[in-house]
């Protein structure tokens, strides 16, 4: 893509950068160039129909272009071309931004929060239920963080839950309320005091978010 064409595009028309995204980018390992493309995609409102020769012709590229950018940010997963029906049957794709929001809100949380061995915590949570945190999935272990919870902490109560085979954060939150209510406060006391077959049993789905009395 070149610079005079870019410079076009955005002399041509308002767009609005993000200023998270402005200082994340680099982060994400992606180009000038598919930074640029994405600034331009953020801006389209409503459902971002995938036509990569419209595409071209309001980027003021070349379609093949377009093409590539696209594939490269779905190789980097920082967005994904999906395919549905609109209301009259017609198969059509569109482009979601979903992936690149997830990330962003990661390396703003991560910023919060420090992660000891250098491994983010979400990452970690990501790695283990081998798919993409959700929104509400981020608040959920934030919440534990600034409730105390350390991150050595939440991850014995992960692979607690992996070990029981109930790899859902309502279980993990059930573990976490019984690991209190017990007087666990590092990992060496859980070390200390291990959950028997029949203790396990046991742990019932506990919210300990909506306590009032915590």
């Amino acid at each position: 893509m070149k610079t005079d064409q870019l410079l076009e595009l955005l002399k041509s028309k308002s767009i609005v950068i993000p200023q998270v995204i402005f200082k994340n980018y680099k982060k994400l390992d992606i180009t000038t160039d598919e930074f640029l493309v994405l600034c331009y995609l953020i801006n389209i409102n409503g459902k971002i129909a995938y036509n990569p020769k419209s595409l071209g012709i309001n980027l003021g590229i070349d379609e093949l272009e377009v093409l590539e950018v696209i594939s490269n940010l779905e190789e980097k997963k920082v967005l994904q071309v999906l395919v549905e029906k609109n209301e009259l049957g017609i198969i059509e794709e569109y482009i979601s931004l979903d992936l690149l929001y997830n990330k962003l809100l990661m390396l703003l949380m991560n910023g919060e929060s420090k992660v000891s061995d250098n491994t983010n915590i979400f990452e970690v949570f990501e790695s283990e239920f081998g798919r993409t945190l959700s929104p509400m999935e981020y608040e959920y272990i934030k919440a534990w963080m600034e409730d105390g919870f350390t991150e050595d902490f939440l991850k014995s109560a992960l692979k607690e839950a992996i070990y029981n085979g109930v790899p859902k954060l309502r279980y993990i939150d059930s573990i976490l309320y019984e690991w209190r209510k017990k007087g666990y406060k590092t990992v060496d006391d859980i070390k200390k005091n291990p959950v028997k077959k029949e203790e396990k049993k046991e742990i019932f789905e506990y919210n300990w978010l909506d306590d009032k009395d915590e």
